[in-house]
């Protein structure tokens, strides 16, 4: 079977569009991306990358581009020019089937616009396309929209899953709860998690620059790491999401963030889970420490594995400071405290004698 054909087939069905057209926080966000910054779009070249119903292409041309080539490798492609001359953009907007590494442009682009992201950013993603549109037609000076984008993890609980089944209808059935989890442990869950639901604060598993980074770099992803539990809970499960960044191209403007956290809103890509087999009960302070790998499919090189590995907290290295309550942190959280304490009187104390000495200035003047 070919992988890749049956992908790109994955994308001719009507309900993964209306998926996505009806995620508020998602079309939102691209288009007050593109909308913002007019100038940049306003008479240049762009080219969207996955077009899919050409939703992107629409806005850019809106937005003022002349032209906007819009790439879309499945048959999804005869609806997005049906939608395109809907709305008397077929002059501007040129639909083109085909693989974006097959086609041949008349010209380079000035931005390139694709919304590539997969569950966890990159499962069944297609950055690598996108990254190789850059390397083909982006001008040196050309723009990508996103143009970064940084996941990130945090352990959690996850009581819709499993605390139902301590008191199902009045009758106990964790016996079967924990069979549950057993059998989900071996693949992540996409579900939403709720805020209140992290036991720790995120940490960053990768940063990804678009306009910088190969292919090449994105074979695989590492962090060791240990976290302070801020709550009391039940330790079942990490936390992964995403965030894209868009160009910060006018001054004094808030940056514009495409984000899948779960203090966000809602999105179709949810969050992803990696269930732990067993369940662990923690309080304020403890100490949880895992390594999380993330690697390329060797066989589908659209899909990426996840493989979480609980670790000894006493037999990695933390983070300085860490929030974990282990002797060896707290002491150092207490020296870095003091220290601070220490450098904010000083600079007090200088502000005040340099205080003094002008005002002795000004009346011996």
């Amino acid at each position: 079977m070919d992988l890749s054909e049956d992908y790109f087939t994955s994308y001719e069905d009507l309900e993964v569009h209306r998926l996505m057209l009806e995620d508020e926080a998602r079309v939102e966000t691209y288009k007050k991306a593109i909308f913002e910054n007019k100038e940049y779009f306003n008479n240049k070249v762009v080219l969207d990358v996955g077009c899919g119903t050409g939703i992107l292409s629409i806005f850019c041309a809106q937005a003022g581009a002349k032209k906007v080539f819009a790439v879309e490798a499945s048959n999804i492609a005869n609806i997005a020019k049906d939608i395109i001359k809907e709305n008397n953009f077929e002059e501007v907007v040129e639909v083109i089937q085909d693989k974006v590494e097959d086609i041949v442009l008349t010209e380079k682009v000035d931005v390139i616009v694709s919304e590539w992201m997969g569950f966890y950013l990159l499962h069944e993603g297609m950055l690598d396309s996108v990254l190789l549109a850059r390397d083909k037609f982006l001008k040196e000076d050309g723009l990508i929209f996103p143009e970064s984008a940084t996941i990130y993890v945090a352990p959690c609980s996850v009581p819709s899953l499993y605390q139902r089944w301590n008191n199902f209808k009045g009758v106990t059935m964790s016996t079967f709860g924990n069979l549950l989890r057993k059998g989900k442990s071996s693949m992540p869950e996409i579900m939403q998690i709720q805020p209140e639901d992290l036991l720790g604060s995120e940490v960053a598993l990768c940063w990804i620059n678009l306009k910088e980074d190969k292919i090449s770099d994105l074979e695989s992803f590492s962090i060791q790491h240990v976290e302070g539990v801020n709550k009391k809970g039940r330790y079942q499960g990490l936390c992964v999401w995403f965030d894209c960044n868009f160009p910060e191209l006018t001054k004094d403007c808030e940056p514009i963030v495409l984000s899948t956290s779960p203090h966000s809103p809602v999105t179709h890509w949810k969050q992803t889970v990696i269930l732990l087999p067993n369940e662990q009960e923690v309080d304020y302070g403890e100490p949880l420490a895992f390594q999380l790998d993330m690697a390329r499919d060797q066989i589908n090189k659209r899909r990426y594995n996840l493989q979480l590995t609980l670790l000894d907290p006493d037999t990695i290295d933390h983070p300085i400071p860490c929030s974990c309550d282990m002797t060896k942190c707290i002491l150092i959280k207490a020296v870095m405290l003091q220290h601070t304490e220490e450098t904010v009187a000083f600079v007090k104390n200088k502000e005040d004698s340099n205080n003094i000495l002008e005002e002795e200035d000004i009346l011996e003047n």
